[in-house]
């Protein structure tokens, strides 16, 4: 059984910024893809900043330039450090990990960026 945990969401104003980090633990020999994803209000989730098992990275083309995704293999890590935040990045992020073909999900951390 794998396990995510996230953390570092809160309340910041426009222009500002947040770190997101998230661990996971459990039954892990190694991860594969790790990513986060965004949950607006009334809206379906969607993807956010990933990266890849080699450190290859991708992102929304909303955050480029934005947003940094990073991970730490020794300790399963994976954060995603949001800069310039504004209110449509309001939201429910969430931890997203492959391990062996099986994705997990973590519970949600809140960010609100108020105006």
């Amino acid at each position: 059984q794998v396990q995510l945990v996230e953390s570092g969401g809160g309340l910041v104003q426009a222009g500002g910024s947040l770190r997101l980090s998230c661990a996971a633990s459990g039954s892990i020999f190694s991860i594969d893809a790790m990513g986060w994803y965004h949950q607006a209000p009334g809206k379906q989730r969607e993807l956010v900043a990933f990266i890849s098992s080699g450190g290859s990275t991708n992102y929304a083309d909303s955050v480029k330039g934005r947003f940094t995704i990073s991970r730490d293999n020794r300790k399963n890590t994976v954060d995603l450090q949001m800069n310039s935040l504004k209110p449509d990045d309001t939201g429910v992020y969430y931890c997203n990990i492959e391990v062996r073909y099986t994705r997990y999900w973590g519970q949600g951390t809140q960010v609100t960026v108020s105006s």
